[in-house]
């Protein structure tokens, strides 16, 4: 007798924010984050959770940037950012088919902090260049960039470079998740000439 398959669920959190009160506009999050969910509706079972927007590398841990953060020290961090690997875990917490974690967040900043300041005023520790990589059992995350990089936003493009390649292959029926982020990083370094690539970590 043939026994009924259960459904399969699917959960995805999408955000993107390019408009930030107290930091640089950025011009591709909107329509990513709005191009991201019309091609995650046709996707299968999975919890996924995307974010296009400023995000910064501090003390060993990776932060989203919300809209209306005010200019930031690394000692503000903790209190008016979000803290990546926090939202991560708790998704991965969740039985899922997949959980997947897609960052298109890696950029450059140089974070005011008190002490290093007072030591030496171009101490390195002072600058945050991308996002580290991430790891949790039982997920798979990707960023824009590898650690250390940042990411590429040119003008006269929709989307970022990450997410443009995201959008044509995260459709695809029955594609293997692994398979879909190979595909997306070849893209990706193929077309901004190896100076953006990618990072994918599957635990």
């Amino acid at each position: 007798m043939a026994t009924k398959k259960e459904p399969r669920r699917k959960l995805a959190i999408v955000i993107g924010i390019g408009k930030y009160d107290h930091f640089e506009e950025l011009q591709k999050p909107e329509n990513d984050a709005n191009d991201m969910s019309s091609a995650l509706e046709k996707s299968e079972n999975m919890v996924l959770f995307y974010f296009a927007g400023h995000g910064i590398q501090w003390e060993d841990q990776n932060y989203l940037i919300p809209k209306d953060t005010p200019t930031l020290n690394g000692a503000d961090l903790n209190k008016n950012a979000i803290n990546a690997q926090d939202i991560l875990n708790t998704l991965s917490d969740h039985k899922s088919y997949v959980t997947i974690f897609l960052l298109d967040s890696c950029r450059k900043y140089h974070l005011h902090n008190p002490e290093i300041d007072a030591r030496k005023s171009n101490e390195s520790g002072a600058k945050s260049v991308g996002l580290k990589a991430m790891h949790k059992a039982g997920s798979l995350s990707a960023c824009a960039c590898e650690p250390g990089t940042i990411a590429i936003e040119e003008k006269g493009q929709r989307n970022g470079l990450f997410t443009k390649h995201l959008l044509k292959h995260i459709t695809i029926v029955n594609e293997d998740i692994q398979l879909i982020l190979r595909d997306v990083t070849k893209g990706v370094i193929d077309e901004s000439k190896s100076k953006q690539i990618p990072y994918v970590s599957a635990s």
